[in-house]
């Protein structure tokens, strides 16, 4: 089942197996495709951004069943919304697993992996798989 919901609040009738969150985030990995971004954020914004990440991810992770899998991502190049926003959520979770992404593609991070825009010709994005265990 594919779910819209306020990220924040929402809580399932049982713990649920999966959860790709798509957070909101600074959108500086698609400024190349969208530079009115560099006009429209503003230093306060991304502050505002990365606690309203937080959030999101603390809220999402207590919805998810033991064994379960959170991928969260981001289109933002940014370490502080990306990075070390895993960073934090390690070392406050002792019940998180990182799932190492094997892939030929990105550059793997701490904790995981990072598109450049200028590398791929693409879009920039972020990518951090996440097991719940006991």
């Amino acid at each position: 089942e594919i779910l819209a919901a306020d990220a924040t609040q929402w809580t399932p009738a049982q713990p649920v197996d999966c959860i790709v969150l798509d957070a909101p985030c600074s959108a500086t990995g698609v400024i190349r495709r969208h530079p009115d971004i560099r006009l429209l954020r503003q230093s306060t914004d991304i502050a505002q951004t990365i606690e309203l990440q937080k959030q999101i991810l603390d809220h999402m992770w207590q919805q998810l069943k033991v064994g379960g899998t959170l991928l969260y991502i981001t289109c933002s190049i940014l370490k502080a919304e990306n990075e070390q926003q895993m960073m934090t959520f390690f070392a406050e979770n002792p019940n998180a697993k990182e799932i190492k992404i094997d892939a030929d593609w990105g550059i793997e991070q701490t904790y995981g992996r990072q598109l450049l825009p200028q590398a791929q010709s693409g879009d920039g994005f972020y990518y951090c798989k996440i097991q719940k265990i006991v």
